[in-house]
């Protein structure tokens, strides 16, 4: 991929997730306690929309974070994902909150939203460097 590819998929990338964490659902926002969000995905096999959540959580940023990395491979290193996913995760709950949007404004979310930057991104490290992500994970 051409860098001009990466950066307009990169830039479509974190348009859909202005879509998808910053348009209205109503006005003003709630709280999301830790412990009882942390409970509800607990036992999201028995609810399909804590799945949806809890998966949709953990794939938000990951495309971004793969195209990220594949972009800027320096970006693959765990030292360095790590900070931006939780900047990315915060970020998107901070403005939730600033915003008359109407959504539930939760640090779990965040961790979230963080966990699945960080693990997309240290696959597309991995693979990109041709060793196996587990192995990639533990060496660097």
């Amino acid at each position: 991929m051409t860098r001009t590819s990466l950066d307009r998929g990169l830039a479509l990338a974190l348009a859909v997730v202005a879509l998808a964490t910053l348009l209205p659902v109503g006005s003003g926002w709630s709280w999301g306690a830790p412990g009882a969000e942390l409970r509800w995905y607990a036992t999201a096999w028995t609810s399909g929309t804590a799945t949806v959540q809890l998966l949709g959580n953990l794939a938000l940023l990951g495309p971004a974070a793969a195209l990220a990395v594949l972009r800027w491979p320096v970006l693959g290193h765990p030292g360095r994902l790590v900070p931006l996913a939780l900047a990315g995760g915060t970020s998107i709950e901070l403005l939730q909150w600033a915003l008359p949007l109407g959504r539930v404004v939760s640090p779990v979310d965040a961790l979230l939203d963080a966990s699945g930057a960080v693990l997309t991104g240290l696959l597309v490290g991995a693979l990109r460097a041709g060793r196996p992500a587990l192995v990639a994970a533990g060496r660097r």
